[in-house]
């Protein structure tokens, strides 16, 4: 027995010194660039001697009970990667094998540092917002089979890392009015824009093709909004040709919760947007008593602009009004986006009911009809604490005073508003809109038009050079743009986004002078393992021809 025992303790020496040696074997391991893959590309990065040895030892620090969700996301992580637990402690002992977590709040707004070395990892944030980007910098140094399987040895090279996003919103948009997509997809979108370090998802939840969102106080809004009776086949619109299949759905006010607290937990905020006063026949099919008494009304079958728009009348803002108190409650976010877009005026000028408001009003036209129209809604969410965005279409007949807009129709609109004083979203089509084709349409899945391959997104500017300096500061970022005419299917979706959100990322989060597109390709290859990894379907374009063509077309229009 004495044997025995003197035995285990030779060999319990022996795996502990071993294990010390093999800390020190990774202490002065020589790094290289290729071994930094980040998307998007830090502010600053000094690049390191050594490697951290992801092990049965390494713990994960949080000392902050506010990063509690953030220690357990990575943990989550590391599970994946290692096939291994990684205990979670809110103790630190200087001598364990640590990834330490911390509050700073000298940083920067957005911002983190990465600091890793051969036996510790720090992750330090001004908000827990600050540690998760950090997280998913580090994400990016796991080998890319590590998002889903558990790797043996697992190494992460040592670096320096200070860094803060460019723009304070970096966004996404889905249109879930012509195609809508399971919960489980909306989710994985969200995951999406969180390794990239977005933190805006716009989410386009009405629809001339269809209401997707319950209200509870107008339940035809979704009985009757929500399905249309068939879709037009491809792109028939004449002679029209549908399909003949009844289409609908629509998202229950607790999967919305369970939606928005599952982006909450990403640092990503949900803008839900409520079209009006156009792209309103889903609603005048649920309730005709507020159109223009053009009826009878019926949800879209087609794709397009639509004369049918909500009249100007007490009833609406009435039922907007409540349509928006419900919506609030369902989503936290300072802005709320009302649409403002293609809404033409034909029934305006023919309406005597419209006709009378301008004259009541004292207005000019039909678009200073809109514009008060706009207002009214926005008076009535500035006085629950929130904010309206809108298409630049509301620019039209006079801005709303605290309206954000989304610039779409190029950058004019946006560079208008901002002189104006008002904040801007960049979203033009000829850069932003990733319904567009990304190669030769005749090898390509159906679209709506134009062309916009990785490297004219990665190409864009949100800022323009003719702003004057103090206006530059109501550009507050980009957003990419995804309607879903003719994407029926989430791998659909996930080809059209991929790799053009990874190229957006970069374009809204790192410094301008830093970009360069063959260095991003690099990286973008790397990234590519992982798109593979995590069984995301993606255009390989970019992968399959290094000198993508950059030439454009007209954009499509919305």
């Amino acid at each position: 027995m004495k044997k025995i025992l003197g035995i285990l303790c030779l060999v319990v020496i022996y795996t502990s010194c071993n294990q010390k040696r093999s800390y020190e074997e990774y202490k002065n391991i020589t790094n290289s660039e290729v071994d930094y893959p980040i998307i998007p590309l830090p502010k600053k990065s000094d690049i390191k001697e050594g490697r951290f040895l992801l092990d049965e030892t390494t713990q994960i620090v949080y000392e902050d009970a506010e990063l509690e969700k953030e220690a357990a996301y990575l943990s989550e992580l590391l599970k994946t990667a290692s096939n291994e637990e990684v205990f979670l402690t809110n103790n630190l002992e200087e001598d364990k094998h640590s990834i330490i977590l911390n509050l700073d709040n000298n940083l920067p707004e957005e911002g983190y540092s990465l600091k890793i070395n051969y036996d510790q990892i720090n992750i330090t944030g001004k908000t827990p917002k600050g540690v998760f980007y950090g997280i998913q910098s580090l994400r990016m140094l796991l080998p890319p089979s590590a998002e889903k399987q558990g790797i043996d040895e697992i190494t992460i090279p040592a670096v320096y890392i200070e860094d803060q996003p460019r723009y304070s919103y970096r966004g996404m948009h889905l249109d879930v009015g012509r195609h809508m997509f399971p919960v489980d997809f909306i989710k994985k979108y969200i995951d999406l824009l969180a390794m990239h370090k977005m933190n805006r998802f716009h989410w386009h939840l009405t629809e001339d093709q269809g209401w997707r969102i319950e209200i509870k106080k107008y339940p035809k809004l979704t009985e009757v909004g929500s399905v249309r009776k068939e879709t037009m086949i491809e792109k028939n619109f004449d002679p029209y040709k549908g399909d003949g299949k009844e289409y609908g759905g629509f998202y229950t006010q607790e999967e919305v919760k369970e939606i928005v607290a599952y982006a909450q937990d990403k640092h990503i905020v949900i803008i839900p947007e409520i079209e009006m006063p156009g792209h309103a026949r889903a609603a005048l099919a649920s309730y005709p008593e507020l159109g223009n008494d053009t009826g009878p009304y019926e949800v879209a079958t087609k794709w397009g602009v639509f004369d049918q728009i909500y009249a100007p009348k007490e009833e609406t803002f009435t039922f907007l009004e409540d349509v928006l108190t419900e919506v609030m409650a369902l989503f936290p976010s300072k802005y709320i986006h009302i649409g403002g877009d293609e809404a033409p005026k034909k029934e305006w000028k023919e309406s005597k009911q419209a006709q009378t408001v301008i004259k009541r009003e004292g207005l000019k036209d039909e678009h200073e009809l809109q514009s008060y129209f706009i207002q009214r809604i926005e008076k009535f969410l500035n006085s629950h604490g929130r904010q309206i965005i809108g298409w630049d279409e509301i620019l039209e007949g006079g801005l709303a005073p605290n309206a954000t807009v989304m610039s779409w129709r190029g950058m004019q609109g946006g560079i208008e508003a901002a002189k104006q004083g008002h904040d801007v979203i960049m979203t033009p089509g000829t850069h932003m809109y990733f319904d567009h084709y990304q190669a030769d349409p005749k090898s390509e899945p159906l679209a709506i038009g134009g062309f916009t391959p990785v490297k004219k997104v990665y190409s864009f500017e949100p800022t323009p050079d003719t702003l004057a300096a103090d206006k530059k500061k109501h550009i507050l970022g980009a957003q990419g743009n995804v309607w879903t005419e003719y994407m029926k299917t989430s791998d659909y979706v996930e080809y059209m986004v991929l790799p053009r959100m990874s190229a957006l990322s970069e374009v809204v989060w790192s410094p301008m002078e830093k970009r360069n597109w063959e260095d991003f390709k690099e990286r973008l290859f790397k990234l590519e393992e992982r798109y593979k990894a995590l069984g995301y379907n993606y255009a390989e374009h970019v992968f399959n021809d290094p000198k993508e063509n950059n030439n454009s077309q007209e954009e499509s229009d919305q």
